[in-house]
């Protein structure tokens, strides 16, 4: 099938209040092209020099996730370029993010990075700091907190991924709880192709695919 119909299968298949993130690492601004023309309202980059591409040529027909990890020499491109940044793991980029969107005069929904898994080779604060996190910027003026992003494995037993899920579900359930001023827990943003339905069952809003949409990447 091609990527029309994967979109089409994939939307027909998520659950009402769920939004597709069509994860577009490595892909031709023609690519993610077709991914919106076929209804994906939502698309996810890794990298700002990609997504730089991919929005000339598409523009504001779609919203522009930043899902890959974000350096601070990046942040002012990426302000100007994603409508939500869901990578935010330390307070200094938050701060970056925070400084370059008032020079920008407007305000950056984020999302917390949570390293559920514990993994030493991926981004992510640890789920018993992401609280003290949350609470310390979400006092900046111009990003707005609006809940918490994982990842599971990528490989594998999609199964692998379940406590990866329940770990950081509860977690985003006690801060919503927590009621902090200026904070909206509203996207939980978990699971991949390999993972994305167990990420389903386990409360996620929000799921990334890529390769279930596109195909394999060679």
């Amino acid at each position: 099938m091609g990527i029309k119909e994967n979109i089409l299968k994939l939307l027909d298949e998520l659950p009402p209040g769920v939004e597709l993130v069509a994860a577009a690492k490595k892909r031709t601004p023609d690519e993610v092209l077709q991914a919106v023309e076929a209804g994906a309202r939502v698309i996810g980059e890794n990298y700002v020099q990609e997504a730089e591409k991919a929005c000339a040529a598409i523009g504001n027909k779609a919203v522009w996730h930043m899902i890959g990890r974000l350096q601070k020499n990046k942040v002012k491109k990426a302000v100007a370029l994603f409508d939500m940044i869901e990578t935010v793991d330390s307070v200094d980029l938050a701060r970056e993010i925070d400084k370059r969107c008032a020079e920008a005069g407007r305000v950056m929904p984020v999302l917390v990075e949570v390293n559920s898994g514990r993994e030493e080779q991926k981004a992510g604060v640890l789920p018993e700091n992401a609280e003290a996190l949350i609470r310390e910027i979400s006092h900046l003026p111009n990003i707005q907190v609006m809940g918490l992003m994982t990842m599971g494995p990528r490989f594998g037993d999609p199964e692998d991924s379940r406590p990866y899920f329940v770990i950081t579900r509860r977690l985003f359930d006690r801060i919503k709880a927590l009621k902090f001023p200026d904070v909206e827990m509203k996207y939980l943003s978990m699971g991949m192709t390999n993972s994305y339905r167990i990420a389903l069952e386990e409360g996620a809003t929000l799921v990334r695919v890529g390769t279930k949409i596109f195909g394999g990447r060679g």
